[in-house]
């Protein structure tokens, strides 16, 4: 008997689909300049490897602590869910994140979905189980990093205000702009407005009726917005900016992982410094409006 064989020629394997994530954490010329070298490497890098195919360069200024505001992680992380990536490289263990558990989670799901990561700087793949906890240890120690690095931040913050030393920001602020020297400066048309507030709030006008009095009448606020919000009008009642008054540390960043501001009710020092600028509200004025908000009769 004569037999025939056939060859049934193997499918060719399809290309790894690679994407990489590329993070630098400040805006500053440096690291813009850096995070554009990381994403030419990485492009030049999947492009030119053989069996590898470009699924992506997840790139961004942000903070390593957070993920939930990480706008290209968690964009790659969805892409991941969706089947469209094989494989995720990235500069080093900090670079993908500074917060260990977040950072861990984001590990084990990209694990269960079969993509492993790679970090170059520490030559570890997340898809080794003996690397799972050398790759913890690199993230605690990325932690910690921050978790100081915030501590001299907040040290020289405080330390600046202890030397009445402020920045303040004045996009937002209604009745003042910033001279060439960074002082601040009265702007009077919108300083009527404020002086008009305080005026209409001692008549016994309430926020809301401050708000309907504002928009019937067109004035805009800060922003050039023709609606006013009852939290703004309330906010500028409560402004010791407008005697010319500074209160520094008003708030604090609770910690340097979840970078959430809490008021500050006698957690740490408060800095009043007097005289800073020009006033456009008198302290008899103000002093009157504050005892008014908090039901104090005022005789």
């Amino acid at each position: 008997m004569r037999y025939e064989v056939f060859e049934i020629p193997a499918k060719a394997k399809a290309p790894l689909r690679v994407a990489a994530y590329c993070r630098v954490s400040t805006p500053s010329e440096e690291q813009q300049n850096s995070l554009e070298t990381q994403v030419q490497y990485y492009a030049e890098t999947i492009s030119g490897h053989i069996g590898w195919t470009l699924a992506g360069i997840y790139a961004e200024q942000t903070s390593g602590t957070r993920f939930d505001t990480r706008e290209a992680f968690n964009r790659m992380i969805m892409d991941c869910r969706k089947g469209k990536i094989d494989y995720i490289i990235t500069k080093s263990v900090s670079r993908f994140g500074r917060n260990t558990l977040p950072f861990m989670q984001g590990i084990e799901e990209l694990l269960q979905r079969g993509i492993p990561v790679h970090f170059e700087l520490e030559g570890l793949n997340s898809s080794d189980w003996r690397m799972k906890k050398i790759i913890t240890a690199a993230a605690a120690v990325a932690q910690r990093e921050s978790e100081s690095k915030s501590a001299d931040i907040k040290w020289g913050i405080r330390h600046s205000f202890q030397e009445g030393h402020v920045k303040l920001n004045y996009s937002q602020f209604l009745g003042y702009t910033k001279d060439a020297n960074g002082k601040l400066v009265v702007v009077e048309g919108e300083a009527e407005v404020v002086r008009l507030i305080y005026d209409l709030y001692l008549k016994g006008y309430g926020c809301r009726k401050i708000k309907t009095h504002l928009e019937t009448n067109g004035i805009k606020t800060a922003t050039g917005k023709i609606v006013w919000s009852t939290s703004t009008i309330d906010r500028i009642l409560s402004n010791e900016k407008y005697i010319g008054t500074v209160l520094s540390q008003k708030t604090f960043v609770e910690n340097c992982l979840t970078h959430k501001q809490m008021q500050n009710t006698g957690q740490f020092s408060k800095y009043v410094i007097e005289g800073n600028h020009e006033a456009i509200i008198s302290k008899e004025v103000f002093e009157e409006v504050q005892q008014r908000k908090q039901g104090v009769p005022v005789r």
